[in-house]
């Protein structure tokens, strides 16, 4: 596929032997200042160097623009600099951990005696803009060797052992750990010293004053290195932008998630809970939360029953064998939760469907006649998240898949892997999605040991995969490094209308599991084959994609996935037995739908259906109950009357054209005639 060049590219550079690369940047009429800044350049290795670097021998370089990704990058590395400076400024006990740019912003990790308080940041923010304003200067420095750089960081502990393991990790051989040792000074030029320093690879803007946007956004618990069996630190989280309109525009964007949150929305609408009694990750789900699962279910039933797929039910739990059989052991091993003895043998709560379903195939003699065979199920799995890894319903520890897998021949492969990514079209362009596309994500060569050795096998799968996804007209992009194991696999990613992203599915044609397996049909002339095996699961586990929808809609749900789809309410306690007959109506014709029949005003009632996102809300006077109509009011505030029956044959139709009508919004959905 095309490619088209990043934001912020430019043109190459010749930078002169022994002049500076701002130097040179200057010359060739680029700025070194404003929101398309050059702040790096690339050299002809690919490297990415400061702007102060001078080159041994005249050099072709590539300028790195600010509102590039990798500007973008610089410049959030760099306040992250411009933080951990003026954390330890104003707490000199501070010791300094990490300071990585992350998508969209930038954190600095901590060990400090006490957390950080909200009060804090403000100091700390307070702080940076004060280093920003100064202008100080980052100014690379190369270590004489390892033990310098140890001289360098001696009253920074984390600092040390990060060092040690660069060198440990690269032999030991030489006393610099093989790759140059660095660090980065902040210098204040009117004072003419330095005043911080930091153990870095960089590289860094030229000066302070190049960053134009940040916040300090909020701190977190975060344990050293990602391991929780290490000591706790204390996160600080920020951003940082090439413009005070674009730092503007991702605050207000940061505010809208917030607002669309699953987890907040999650706890207003009653869809889900957590038990400390039950364990961390293990969601309940609760009636509203349960309605909108089955509703999904349920679709995911019905279109896999058109497409041939017919349904299993399998364990929850396996003997170790299987999973070694299946090569999850002992490589997938920190990501199960731990055995448990039965009968003296080890059982493990499943991880993924696919080897159960393996052994579904594998329980029959299979004919060429029997393919492609389709199997299905809303399996629920078990993978051991870390503590600081779980959000909500996105990273939970139990969570059911729409899982399936399609056994069929190599020359069928490709047309039903087309049918697959097709589904996943319809499935998202019915739900409103229409931001999305796949990753071909492929093995990287250097990293043999990460892959299976069947060369010819993996080019067939890769084939196969490429054609079906150019024939299905879905864009994609490639990444090299995302394969699994066993070959090639296609991501979907969709985007919900917070501008966060998801990977919903992960999909594969697999050629090597069914060798492990002996996954063979009788072929039309008696000989036994291997089938292919294609992982799809378009929808995903209930709990991720819940989790989307929930804030991709803001909880305001279209009527057929609504949990509360109707509430009725009467005006006068004289209309009550009819509001209830037409509750009783609904709930017949197979609705969703309560009565309000608490005290209170008619306002006060209709404010508590529109918090709890209620897409119909039905009023009912002495007016409708003397013939048998419904005042209608739908998330535009307009409102309409209807006989009864036609109200429900409204809602009927709603329902099964998965109208999206008034979904995702409180207001200015037209109102049907």
């Amino acid at each position: 596929m095309a490619t088209a060049r990043p934001t912020g590219a430019t043109v190459p550079v010749t930078i002169p032997a022994g002049t500076t690369a701002a130097e040179a940047v200057t010359h060739a009429g680029l700025k070194l200042s404003g929101p398309n800044a050059i702040v790096a350049i690339r050299d002809r290795f690919g490297s990415l160097r400061d702007l102060g670097w001078v080159p041994d021998s005249e050099t072709e370089a590539e300028p790195v623009a600010l509102s590039s990704d990798d500007g973008l990058s610089i410049l959030r590395h760099s306040t992250a600099h411009v933080l951990a400076q003026a954390v330890q400024s104003l707490f000199p006990e501070a010791k300094l951990g990490t300071g990585p740019a992350i998508a969209d912003g930038f954190y600095y990790d901590f060990a400090v005696p006490t957390p950080f308080q909200a009060e804090d940041l403000e100091r700390i923010e307070k702080r940076m803009v004060e280093i920003v304003r100064s202008g100080q200067r980052f100014i690379r420095r190369e270590c004489e060797s390892a033990q310098s750089a140890r001289f360098e960081v001696a009253s920074e502990p984390l600092k040390l052992e990060l060092l040690d393991l660069k060198v440990r990790a690269s032999g030991g051989d030489t006393e610099s750990g093989g790759e140059a040792l660095t660090m980065y000074d902040n210098v204040d030029e009117r004072a003419s010293k330095t005043v911080w320093s930091d153990l870095c690879r960089g590289p860094h803007l030229p000066t302070t004053s190049h960053i134009p946007a940040f916040r300090l956004t909020r701190s977190a618990a975060a344990y050293w290195r990602g391991d929780e069996a290490n000591q706790q630190l204390q996160r600080i989280y920020g951003t940082a932008w090439p413009s005070k309109q674009q730092l503007s525009e991702h605050l207000a964007a940061l505010e809208e998630a917030a607002k669309r949150d699953h987890r907040r929305i999650g706890e207003d609408l009653d869809l889900f809970a957590f038990s400390k009694e039950i364990g961390k990750g293990l969601p309940l789900w609760l009636p509203n939360g349960t309605a909108i699962r089955d509703e999904l279910e349920g679709w995911a039933r019905d279109t896999e029953r058109r497409l041939g797929y017919q349904r299993v039910v399998t364990p929850h739990i396996t003997r170790q064998e299987l999973y070694y059989l299946s090569g999850h052991l002992p490589y997938y091993t920190d990501d199960l939760y731990a055995p448990i003895d039965i009968e003296g043998d080890e059982y493990y709560l499943r991880p993924m469907n696919c080897p159960h379903h393996h052994m579904v195939y594998k329980a029959r003699p299979r004919s060429y006649r029997n393919l492609p065979y389709k199997i299905a199920e809303y399996g629920t799995v078990y993978r051991f998240e870390r503590s600081g890894q779980l959000h909500g319903l996105m990273r939970a520890r139990g969570f059911s898949q729409n899982d399936a897998h399609i056994y069929c021949t190599l020359e069928q492969a490709k047309a039903q892997f087309v049918e697959v990514m097709r589904m996943h079209d319809d499935y998202y362009r019915t739900l409103g999605i229409t931001d999305f596309y796949m990753v071909l994500a492929l093995p990287d060569a250097s990293k043999t040991d990460k892959y299976h050795d069947d060369e010819e096998m993996w080019r067939t799968a890769e084939g196969i995969t490429r054609a079906a996804m150019e024939e299905s007209e879905i864009p994609f992009v490639e990444e090299i490094g995302g394969a699994a194991h066993y070959g090639p696999k296609v991501d979907f990613m969709i985007r919900a209308v917070t501008g966060k992203e998801f990977a919903a599915s992960t999909n594969q044609v697999d050629l090597y599991t069914p060798t492990r397996f002996g996954l063979e049909y009788h072929d039309a002339d008696g000989v036994s084959k291997s089938v292919a095996v294609i992982h799809r699961a378009p929808l995903g586990s209930h709990e991720r994609f819940v989790a989307f929808l929930t804030e991709h809609f803001g909880g305001a749900f279209p009527v057929w996935l609504a949990p509360e789809q109707v509430q009725v309410i009467p005006v006068m306690p004289d209309v009550e037995e009819y509001a209830v007959e037409v509750r009783d109506v609904l709930f017949e014709a197979g609705f969703r739908a309560d009565v309000d029949l608490t005290d209170g005003r008619l306002p006060a009632k209709v404010r508590s259906a529109v918090a709890r996102k209620i897409p119909l809300i039905v009023v009912v006077g002495r007016r409708e109950a003397a013939d048998r109509s419904v005042t209608v009011r739908d998330r535009s505030a307009k409102e309409m009357k209807l006989s009864l029956e036609a109200f429900v044959e409204y809602v009927r139709e709603l329902v099964r054209c998965k109208s999206l009508e008034g979904a995702g919004h409180l207001s200015g959905a037209p109102v049907p005639q």
